[in-house]
């Protein structure tokens, strides 16, 4: 067996792409001034500022004034979602609505108002395979609610929700719709108005790009408060200096996904049918997430009688590079909240495992992963 690792865990984090990491050379030293000034250095770390602001937006096909640069994705959702609850509040709109799969960031954004500013908070469910329930989401809808948050494709089973359906009640209510489109980039559209949306955010570190920088879309009109004071920059929507080198990383990488998306997806649909195939052999997987609406990408499994950490520890000694979810609770070993929120019971969730696939995994690799799989799942079973 090969001594080189294989690295399957692209949900949580992707390698910076070379063409990416060139594009952003001159603004970590020769070209990286601050942006705000009036002076020439100023002058163009600004302008490559507003082209990279100007590429993304062609990207989402909204205007360029309407992106407000960020730290993170999990910056991006809570200005949008504490953002938009704040900005509500003088219409008398105190209720947000989520569903109960979200991303920590968007799960927590939406405690911090139940808990600190008085929300309530009602959690859309979802059927077993992590599809929003239409008539229940739309039940929850009112003319109280401030913001909703669907994310687009969700981290952890790939089940990709069809928000343009769900943005007709959201808009007739009179709400914003957010969705957390961090895994979309590379393997979905992101048109914003063919998705019906009002706030939608993206972190650069998932589709190639550098870590430390994302994007949130404002649809204009949209109230959105400010959650980070001190400062003029994007036009008052976030202070602090931006990250010049940052952003233009992120520009370039979306460029990449955008111009590769077909590609990718067709190469990744081969890999997930290829892996899909040898683990349906494995006696007591059970898969998870919608088997049509997915990410192409992005394989789901529990495997009945063993524990997720064993999995875990046995495959990285094995040299490959796997994860049971999102990686802002790789370090918990409770079940996952989306498979809990789908209905898995706790014991099934409890051994589950995300295999997310890249531009540089080739066949072998499933293989590979295949064949250790098939030699401690027996071990692991037999050691309990």
């Amino acid at each position: 067996m090969s001594d080189e690792r294989v690295y399957l865990d692209h949900a949580a984090t992707t390698p910076l792409a070379p063409a990416v990491l060139e594009a952003m050379r001159p603004f970590f030293a020769e070209r990286g001034y601050n942006p705000s000034g009036l002076h020439a250095e100023s002058r163009a770390a600004r302008d490559a500022l507003e082209e990279a602001r100007r590429r993304v937006a062609a990207v989402l096909g909204c205007e360029p004034g309407e992106l407000v640069f960020t730290g993170s994705g999990s910056e991006g959702a809570n200005l949008a979602i504490k953002g938009a609850a704040d900005g509500a509040r003088r219409a008398a709109r105190n209720r947000v609505v989520v569903t109960p799969i979200e991303h920590h960031a968007v799960l927590g954004a939406a405690e911090y108002l139940r808990r600190y500013r008085d929300f309530k908070v009602d959690h859309a469910s979802v059927d077993a395979n992590g599809a929003v329930d239409r008539e229940a989401f739309e039940r929850l809808l009112g003319a109280d609610v401030a913001v909703v948050s669907v994310g687009y494709a969700n981290n952890e089973v790939g089940t990709v929700q069809p928000l343009s359906d769900l943005a007709d009640g959201v808009r007739a209510s009179g709400a914003l719709l957010h969705t957390d489109a961090v895994q979309a980039p590379g393997a979905l559209p992101l048109d914003v108005d063919a998705l019906g949306v009002d706030l939608l955010s993206i972190a650069a570190h998932k589709f190639y790009g550098p870590k430390g920088v994302g994007a949130l879309y404002v649809r204009r009109g949209a109230r959105v408060v400010p959650q980070v004071q001190g400062g003029t920059q994007e036009k008052g929507r976030r202070a602090g200096t931006e990250n010049v080198a940052g952003i233009v990383g992120l520009a370039a990488a979306l460029d990449l996904a955008e111009r590769n998306r077909d590609a990718n997806v067709a190469h990744n649909r081969a890999l997930g049918r290829r892996l899909r195939a040898g683990l349906a052999e494995i006696d007591g997987v059970r898969f998870n997430g919608d088997p049509e609406r997915r990410l192409a990408n992005n394989t789901s499994v529990c495997i009945a009688d063993v524990k997720t950490e064993g999995l875990l520890l046995q495959l990285d000694r094995a040299g490959l590079a796997v994860s049971s979810g999102s990686a802002c609770t790789s370090a918990s070993l409770e079940p996952s909240h989306v498979l809990l929120a789908m209905g898995i019971a706790p014991e099934l969730a409890g051994g589950s495992l995300r295999i997310t696939t890249g531009p540089d995994n080739r066949s072998e690799d499933m293989d590979r992963l295949l064949e250790v799989l098939g030699e401690i799942v027996p071990r692991l079973r037999a050691g309990s």
